[in-house]
């Protein structure tokens, strides 16, 4: 990875952690509805693999926007696929499991690695093997309790982000438990959405992130 790229990686985490999970588009699509989510605050695209031409849309979101945000896929689950994805232009590889193997295979490439990960024993796996953050999956089945008990077993530094069915409503719960981030899916990007609709609702999440994440910190000062 790029020295660029990891200093996007550090603004993501430290600013606006939030994915933008782009499951569906199309590569003639990709760069028009990347533009409205980067103009609501937005820097990392994620397309998932089992979408159709995602390699195509990885690349031209990465030509348009090189330097400007982080692109890479989700739905990695071999190490043949860490490495098309690092062909494409993609700078980090998202998974719905905990795969050592996969894991390695990004850090070999110089990519990010977010893999998915359900209890303790698969986020130290994924600790162990290298990944730069961890993916709790699928977070509309595992409760904020969980994530915070989770918490205390695991270092400190791991930025979490929650993915699955998160919305506005839920964000604050999870947030108040430890999450570092999000990846939002459905709730933001349906197949064939037009850019500006998902500009509007990424800039809803980011008013949601921005106003829990002070509210957070302000309990947590009190």
């Amino acid at each position: 990875m790029t020295a660029s790229g990891t200093a996007l990686w550090q603004r993501v985490v430290a600013e606006l952690p939030l994915i933008a999970i782009l499951r569906g588009i199309i590569p003639a699509e990709a760069v028009c509805v990347v533009e409205g989510l980067q103009s609501a605050g937005f820097r990392c695209v994620e397309i998932p693999l089992n979408t159709p031409g995602a390699l195509d849309s990885i690349r031209a979101v990465r030509d348009r926007f090189d330097g400007e945000l982080l692109v890479g896929a989700g739905t990695v689950l071999t190490e043949s696929e860490v490495i098309a994805v690092h062909q494409a232009g993609g700078q980090i590889v998202v998974s719905p499991n905990t795969n050592p193997e996969v894991i390695a295979a990004t850090r070999r490439l110089t990519l990010i690695s977010l893999p998915g990960f359900a209890t303790p024993t698969e986020a130290l796996v994924a600790i162990a093997a290298g990944a730069h953050g961890l993916k709790l999956f699928p977070a509309e089945s595992i409760s904020p309790a969980a994530l915070r008990a989770m918490k205390t077993v695991l270092p400190g530094s791991y930025p979490i982000f929650a993915v699955g069915g998160v919305t506005t409503a839920t964000m604050p719960e999870f947030i108040a438990a430890g999450a570092a981030g999000f990846g939002i899916g459905s709730s933001l990007y349906a197949a064939g959405a037009a850019a500006e609709e998902v500009g509007r609702r990424a800039a809803a999440f980011v008013r949601t992130w921005t106003a829990a994440r002070s509210e957070s910190a302000a309990s947590l000062r009190s």
